[in-house]
């Protein structure tokens, strides 16, 4: 089982971000793939682990499924949930019109690879200043037929089964996926419950079009502890939050159940000309008891993607344009309710909010004499918000309109291929970040006027490729990132985030990978030994920011780390053995922007030990068995910034062990 693609392949790698269609070694770009067999690597209850492997990301889970990513530092605005970067999933837009994305309605068993872009991508994918995730679905290759069902026990309670069809032919592919996961929970008031099932198929009725649809339907529920202040973490960290407003008395949790709706389709109307569309749709229903009030919302959704890309020779010079668009309509009725020791009690508000977010983007890219490659790109974004307050108890109706500013993200990019196994590449490039849905109108129903849209500038610079005769792949960008109206968060008395903006930050960093193959011979018992690292340095400093009577100009990025690294072995046998073992480092992390609170530097280590064998002509089986947190370290995974009270840290589970079965027929 590999954590990255083998250093002779790496060539083969084909970005798909940026819209070039690239081997790696010809992307210029911080990119970083986390292929299937990452994924595999871990329970797969979760995707926490798998994408921390990658230098510069960090995904964080406050309550079981309920996550945070980070790429860059960009989750400082985001006290839960996912913001400030942008995902699609077969590339239909995945993060909604709002700016929100509710990644935890997917199982880890619906996604075949993940491609993420780290710093702006706004002049290919819109608003958005911390990245890009690419999300791939799992296909049947031609020719299979195949039924695949699996069984996972584990601590603290956890259930997992999944369910597999896969049937691909010479021009079609489908696959049906079904996946149910039970949590008791690590603390009181942690448990999940998540159903999801996935309907995947592609069709390819001619030589020139090639269709694809996916559905996915998820029914989650899951409970929210609450934040611990250093006391009572350190007393007992499986306790929820207790007193007048305490996470068991009001229920805290959430329920959720959506549908998404993709379809899309890729035409190639010559051998120089190309467009791909897509449109989807969602409907989304989330029953949500907080510690301090109740919500209600739902939403519906359509929006859309097109691409079109030319490719000419402009003499020696191998050039391609690409242009297109996005649209993205949201409609969200949303009610907020005092929270009657978990039952809905008195109307507070109730409004109807309608989300508009669009984009238009032209790029060029050239293949220059001397291995040069030049890139171009530009968008135009716009976003806008509708809202209308129904009912309020205090001031009664009215209607607020925002409408940001219409803003350039232009791009450049320029890479070297040195020899065919090194290249080196730098680019600059600009992003813009308006508030989301949740930052403008607070989970109390507030709303937040004057908050401005974020405006960063990214220059990077970077080397990548393989030497040792393929054994050594390495992966190294420094980059340097001027973000202005930065937007923070801050708890209230009542436990409610509220955003405003507080000048600039200064964002320095380097991020690199690397991983050597000892051995790598198929016939041999020890078929495969190799060993990987990423390590992540970030000199992330507030530039500006003086609030009141404080300046916190100079002071530490709240809740990122200035040093993170991962590590780990992956051992295979010809007989079907194999060993996975992990290691996960993280250097202590400010959790206010006063920076007089820490939480404390943490490693945690991990190991998978299984055995996959063919039974006859038909049947695989696999068997394994891991352990997380091996050590029993006590650490908070999903810190609440600037936390009102001190209930800054989130408890992550102790040691725990897991196990379980896949058995595949395959026809």
């Amino acid at each position: 089982m590999l954590l990255q693609p083998d250093a002779a392949s790496l060539q083969e790698v084909v970005i798909t971000g940026y819209e070039t269609n690239r081997p790696l070694l010809q992307t210029a770009g911080a990119v970083s793939i986390v292929g299937r067999e990452v994924i595999e690597r871990f329970d797969e209850s979760s995707l926490v682990r798998a994408v921390n492997t990658v230098p510069g990301v960090r995904m964080e889970e406050r309550a079981p499924a309920s996550y945070r990513i980070s790429i860059r530092g960009s989750s400082l605005r985001s006290p839960y949930g996912i913001r400030n970067v942008k995902l699609y999933y077969d590339g239909i837009p995945f993060t909604e019109a709002n700016g929100t994305t509710a990644l935890n309605l997917m199982d880890a068993a619906n996604i075949g690879s993940i491609e993420v872009l780290k710093g702006p991508t706004g002049s290919i994918y819109g608003a958005g200043t911390g990245g890009t995730v690419l999300l791939e679905p799992r296909r049947a290759a031609a020719g299979e037929q195949s039924l695949e069902v699996g069984a996972m026990t584990g601590s603290f309670g956890l259930r997992r089964y999944t369910a597999t069809a896969r049937v691909g032919g010479e021009k079609s592919s489908f696959l049906v996926q079904y996946a149910r996961q039970e949590y008791d929970g690590h603390r009181q008031q942690s448990a999940v419950e998540r159903e999801v099932l996935l309907l995947s198929s592609e069709f390819r009725p001619s030589d020139k079009r090639i269709l694809s649809a996916n559905l996915i339907y998820s029914d989650l529920y899951y409970e929210l502890p609450g934040g611990l202040t250093q006391e009572q973490y350190d007393e007992d960290p499986s306790q929820a939050r207790g007193g007048m407003f305490g996470s068991v008395a009001q229920n805290a949790s959430m329920n959720q159940e959506g549908v998404n709706v993709g379809l899309k389709q890729e035409y190639t109307f010559s051998e120089n000309f190309r467009n791909t569309t897509s449109l989807y749709g969602l409907h989304r229903f989330r029953d949500h008891p907080f510690n301090t009030d109740y919500e209600r919302n739902a939403n519906q959704e359509i929006g859309g993607r097109t691409s079109f890309a030319y490719e000419a020779r402009l003499g020696s010079i191998g050039a391609t344009f690409t242009a297109g668009g996005e649209l993205q309509r949201g409609f969200e009725a949303a009610r907020t309710y005092d929270n009657n020791g978990g039952e809905p009690g008195d109307l507070r508000t109730d409004d109807e909010v309608v989300a508009k977010s669009g984009f238009a983007f032209a790029q060029a890219e050239f293949e220059l004499p001397s291995d040069f490659i030049a890139t171009a790109a530009l968008s135009l974004n716009d976003t806008k918000y509708e809202i209308t307050r129904l009912h309020q108890v205090s001031s009664g109706n009215y209607k607020y309109n925002r409408d940001f500013d219409a803003v350039f993200s232009p791009r450049v990019a320029l890479l070297k291929q040195l020899t065919e196994q090194l290249s080196i590449h730098a680019s600059v490039s600009s992003g813009f970040s308006p508030p989301t849905e949740e930052e403008i109108l607070t989970s109390d129903g507030q709303l937040n006027e004057e908050l401005e849209a974020e405006k960063g500038t990214n220059y990077e610079a970077g080397i990548r490729g393989f030497a040792l005769k393929g054994k050594l792949n390495f992966d190294v960008v420094g980059f340097y990132f001027k973000l202005k109206e930065t937007i923070v968060s801050r708890q209230d008395v009542s436990s409610v985030a509220v955003f405003r903006n507080v000048g600039s930050t200064d964002q320095k960093g380097i991020e690199t990978s690397i991983n050597y193959t000892l051995v790598d011979e198929p016939a041999q018992q020890l078929s495969l030994l190799k060993v990987w690292t990423s390590y992540t340095f970030s000199h992330f400093r507030f530039d500006a920011y003086q609030q009141n009577e404080n300046n916190y100009s100079g002071n530490k990025l709240t809740g990122v780390a200035p040093h993170a690294a991962t590590a780990g072995i992956d051992l295979n046998t010809r007989i079907g053995l194999y060993l996975n073992l992990t290691a996960n480092y993280s250097d202590e992390i400010p959790l206010n922007d006063e920076n007089t609170v820490y939480a404390d530097s943490y490693l945690v280590a991990g190991a998978r030990l299984g055995v996959k064998r063919q039974l006859g002509q038909h049947f695989g089986l696999e068997l394994f068995s891991g352990v997380d947190n091996v050590t029993d370290k006590k650490y908070s995974l999903g810190n609440d910034l600037n936390a009102f009270g001190g209930r800054f840290f989130q408890p992550a589970p102790g040691r725990n062990y897991y196990g379980g079965l896949s058995l595949k027929y395959t026809l």
